[in-house]
This record gives C-alpha cells, structure tokens and sequence, in this order.
C-alpha cells in the first residue's frame, strides 16, 4: 500500500513539474510574440537618383524622328527583349529609357543615316529584382512596382491592408538590397490606429513579411 502512495505521490509531482514548465514555456512564446529581434526600420530610405527600369510585360513606345513607319507601341517579352520594325530580339530588361534609345539608334544605323529615338516607357511592372512583394497575413499579397518615394503605407494600401489574424506590429521587412537585412515595422499602429510615425520609405526589392497573430 505504502508503495502504490508513493507512486502516486510521485506520478502527481511529476504532473505538476509538466504543468509549471509547460507554463513557462507557453508564456515564454506569448512574450517572444510580442517582440521582434529586429531593429527599426529607417524611415527615410529613398535613392534620390533612383532611375527606373524596364521590366518584362512594360510596354515602350518608340519614336523614331521623321521615320513614322518605324514608330510603334511594343511589349517587352517575359525574356526581357523587344521586337520592332528593323529591330529583332533587343534586350531591354534593366535598362532605363535613355540607355534603350541609344541602342535602337545603334541598331537601326545599319538601315537608316542618323535615326533619333526616344523611348517613352508605359505599363509600368519593373524588372523582378526591383518590385516590392508582400506576403503573409495581407488581405491581396502580391508583387508591386516600385515607385521613387514609394512608402510602407502605399504599399499597405495597395494590398488592400492587414488581415484580421495578422500580428501588424511584429511586420518585418527583408531588404535585399542591404544583403537581406530584416528591420521591424509598426503596420497595426500605422493601418489600424493612423499613426503616421510609423510610416517608413521602401527601396527596390523589399519584400514586407506580415506574419500571423497567436491567440
């Protein structure tokens, strides 16, 4: 009998030890929750000489001066090239409008003496190493364009805002640019309560990763 007490009596230690530790350890993770191992993420960031680039599926209008038959409208082709009239298989991914121009010059000299060209880019999507993505807990994740001054909350706004599971203030965002840097971001104080202080500026290929609240 003194046996079989002492097993329980032992069986009901050992319970309470696992009751206690998985305590901790449950607050423990609620605490790690709240915080994030990152530090702020700068509020200024944009590149004031930032140039844009062109990425598949834009489209470019091309003018050749006093040569109407060979202006035209064309897209560039998911392998980042162009066709036009005397030009085959151009490559235009990653470069700005200017620098395009210069080499459809080029490539119609061996046709016509002296063509000006201007580029003129629409349809705006961006190389894919320079576009903001968005995943996690936002109601429209997806892959935007970037734009010169673009911040955090245009960003927000495009995605169509946070979920009702997404934990907002525990946000990070990976810079590649910085080698894939993570700062923290406040989004819940900045979408849900308009506080304006925490609005920070993004750079090209930032990806925002908004993870899920634990209840």
């Amino acid at each position: 009998m003194r046996s079989i007490m002492n097993r329980n009596s032992s069986a009901s230690r050992a319970t309470r030890i696992i009751v206690q530790v998985t305590a901790v350890l449950v607050a423990a993770a609620l605490v790690g929750c709240k915080t994030t191992p990152y530090p702020p993420a700068p509020q200024s960031a944009a590149t004031p000489d930032y140039l844009y680039k062109i990425g598949p599926l834009d489209s470019v209008n091309v003018v050749v001066w006093r040569n109407p038959e060979l202006s035209t409208s064309v897209p560039v082709r998911p392998d980042g090239k162009i066709t036009a009239p005397l030009i085959e298989d151009l490559p235009a991914l990653g470069k700005d409008s200017t620098t395009l121009a210069r080499d459809i010059e080029k490539a119609l000299s061996r046709y016509i003496r002296d063509p000006v060209v201007t580029v003129i880019v629409t349809g705006f999507n961006g190389p894919y190493p320079e576009q903001i993505r968005v995943v996690g807990e936002a109601q429209k994740p997806q892959a935007l364009p970037y734009r010169q001054g673009m911040t955090v909350l245009d960003v927000m706004i495009a995605v169509g805002g946070l979920t009702d599971f997404a934990d907002g203030n525990n946000a990070s965002i990976m810079r590649t640019s910085e080698g894939g840097r993570q700062y923290s971001v406040r989004l819940k104080d900045l979408v849900k309560r308009g506080d304006i202080s925490a609005n920070v500026d993004v750079k090209p290929g930032d990806i925002l990763l908004v993870p899920q609240a634990w209840f």
